[in-house]
């Protein structure tokens, strides 16, 4: 496994040798710059020096990626307290004073609702409908704080009014958003700080809502009665031609002698990740599509036969699903979901990653050298796959956070994952969580919560189908 690991960074260092020194330099010219756009650049690449320090435990580059985020958030007006008590902690050792808190911040820091400590403005760059969404794109991100949701009921004129408003946040102009069944949709300045966006309608409507990153999406749906025609109508309707069309091959990680990650409760990544797998079948034959899996039991298949199963059947996506895990110091730690997608990477992070998915077999390295490896990246799937990983994050991360909270959202990433390599349709590696993680780990055990992730997968695969062009 040592000789394969070091085989590995042999062989993809010129692709990926971006060391923490470089991207410390980079952040520090993004400061250096002075424009707003490459403070947030700088932001950040110190946050992401932060994790990568948490990881390799390496106390130097927490100390320096700590400096990075509080001079960075003290420069764009970003609530830091967090990361400055952390950095006090750690700085009488080295003689370093970190700079002091704008006096808006240290007014808003006192403020018991700990209300929104994002200036300038948020500025609004889109508003599009996305199926049965309204999605508002934002400049930078947004959190659940700037969200107030409230709901009004006019009895005497018959009006459901739902309106959401978002702080620190402006845009140009006032925008009328019509959709079908819904009698006015609005979204206009409410004063110099709020953002209103104000639904009315003559029948009731489930609305909910999801702040991902830079997005608010706000999700419609009837609560008016079916007719039982309806119902029947509905009952009988055969899954759409184009859904038929779609080839889906899911491949659960690991297998057989492969156990994959170790984690609560002794829990196996193998175990939890074909429960996952064979549930996100189900729902996705439910839907009309054809579904294959690599595994459907606890065998061990080798990585370039995991791709070549995929090919062989003409798939037009593959979905490979894994559990993450880290050494015990850092298991309270680090938490959360990410998609990965095979691309010329220069995440440390992704490394990591990948050399722990690749080190169960060997062989496969023999197989792909650098040579191949390079010929096997077509650019064409490297961006369709990064758009199928962005959807099915988003599609997780929307369906696990109507009820669980404080799930992390750890992105998408490009990273060297040999299971990936040799796909002829775009394919992506889904981490549904840490089983190293106590409250995480013990979630990945429990049906509900898998059921939910497969759910909210299943959506993304939805929502990237239908964005195809």
């Amino acid at each position: 496994m040592v000789r394969f690991f070091l085989l590995l960074c042999i062989l993809l260092a010129p692709l990926y040798a971006s060391n923490s020194g470089e991207i410390l330099k980079r952040a520090d010219s993004y400061m250096v710059s002075g424009s707003q756009s490459n403070q947030f650049r700088a932001y950040n690449d110190y946050k992401n020096l932060y994790l990568r320090a948490m990881v390799e435990n390496d106390s130097n580059l927490k100390l320096q990626s700590l400096k990075g985020i509080v001079k960075s958030g003290t420069a764009l007006s970003i609530d830091v307290s967090k990361y400055s008590r952390e950095l006090q902690g750690l700085s009488s050792k080295s003689g370093y004073t970190p700079p002091e808190p704008k006096p808006e911040i240290m007014l808003k820091q006192q403020n018991i609702k700990e209300d929104v400590h994002v200036e300038p403005l948020h500025k609004l760059e889109s508003v599009q409908w996305d199926e049965a969404s309204l999605v508002l794109a934002f400049d930078k991100e947004i959190s659940d704080k700037q969200i107030n949701y409230f709901t009004l009921h006019d009895k005497a004129k018959k009006k459901y009014i739902y309106v959401f408003d978002i702080k620190t946040s402006m845009l140009m102009k006032a925008h009328n958003l019509n959709r079908a069944k819904i009698d006015r949709i609005k979204l206009s300045q409410y004063d110099p700080n709020t953002l209103r966006l104000v639904v009315e309608n003559s029948s009731e409507i489930n609305i909910s809502h999801i702040v991902n990153s830079k997005m608010l999406e706000v999700i419609f749906e009837s609560k008016l009665q079916k007719t039982p025609q309806e119902q029947v109508t509905q009952k009988t309707v055969q899954p759409s031609k184009k859904k038929t069309d779609k080839i889906i091959v899911i491949d659960p990680g690991h297998g057989g002698e492969d156990p994959g990650a170790i984690g609560y409760n002794k829990y196996r990544e193998k175990v939890i990740v074909l429960e996952v797998s064979k549930e996100l079948e189900k729902i996705l034959k439910s839907r009309g599509y054809k579904v294959y899996m690599t595994r459907s039991k606890d065998s061990f298949i080798k990585l370039r036969d995991r791709t070549k199963f995929a090919n062989d059947r003409n798939a037009n996506i593959f979905v490979s699903i894994h559990a993450n895990a880290v050494e015990e110091k850092n298991a309270n730690n680090i938490q959360g979901i990410e998609c990965f997608f095979l691309s010329p990477s220069r995440s440390e992070r992704a490394k990591n990653a990948a050399a722990a998915e690749n080190s169960a077999d060997m062989s496969d390295m023999n197989m792909y050298g650098k040579d191949s490896y390079l010929n096997l990246l077509n650019h064409h799937n490297i961006l369709a796959s990064n758009k199928l990983a962005i959807d099915l994050q988003r599609g997780m991360l929307g369906e696990v956070n109507k009820k669980y909270k404080d799930v992390n959202d750890n992105g998408v990433k490009e990273g060297p994952f040999w299971v990936l390599v040799g796909a002829q349709m775009p394919s992506v590696l889904v981490e549904v969580g840490f089983l190293s993680h106590p409250q995480e780990g013990k979630r990945l055990g429990e049906d509900p919560y898998r059921k939910t992730l497969a759910k909210g997968l299943a959506d993304g695969i939805e929502r990237y189908f239908a964005n195809c062009k």
